[in-house]
């Protein structure tokens, strides 16, 4: 999906200004965080998972990874993330560049407990080479998120 799209997207919610393109990529992590100027943690990567035969996403900050047994005990299903190509026909975002936005109304967003640390997060746009910052209250509005959940971990724990 190309960024035009997200940024159509964003405009509704008043916050399409705020959309950062870089020459460089920020298809990962540290990429983004190195793109954007800050910490991993505030990057929100966009985890998609099948659940029950559709795509879920779970935006979680960049410090962090599943947690199987808190995301089995939520989603009473093992984690199972989606191939290259389920992700581009169910959520339509690639690899690199998904995000929570203009994404298929059957695609249910949530958002991991591990972003509240920060006041400002930093999720992709659709490419991998965009980044938007939101506060935690935009992000919730913009991604049209179910609600928060608590499946990830820290990295090093």
């Amino acid at each position: 999906m190309a960024i035009e799209t997200v940024i159509q997207y964003l405009e509704q919610f008043g916050v399409a200004d705020k959309v950062m393109e870089f020459s460089e990529s920020s298809a990962t992590v540290s990429l983004a965080a190195a793109a954007v100027g800050c910490e991993e943690g505030r990057i929100a990567k966009t985890l998609s998972f099948l659940v029950d035969e559709k795509a879920i996403l779970i935006v979680a900050a960049g410090d962090v990874k599943i947690d199987n047994a808190k995301y089995k005990a939520r989603f009473s299903t093992k984690a199972k993330m989606l191939s290259a190509e389920q992700l581009l026909t169910m959520v339509g975002h690639p690899i690199g560049g998904v995000c929570p936005f203009a994404v298929p109304e059957d695609v249910a967003v949530y958002l991991d407990d591990s972003l509240k640390r920060f006041p400002l997060v930093y999720p992709a746009c659709g490419t991998a080479n965009s980044a938007i910052g939101l506060t935690l209250k935009e992000l919730e509005t913009c991604s049209r998120a179910k609600g928060w959940v608590d499946v990830c971990k820290l990295k090093d724990a």
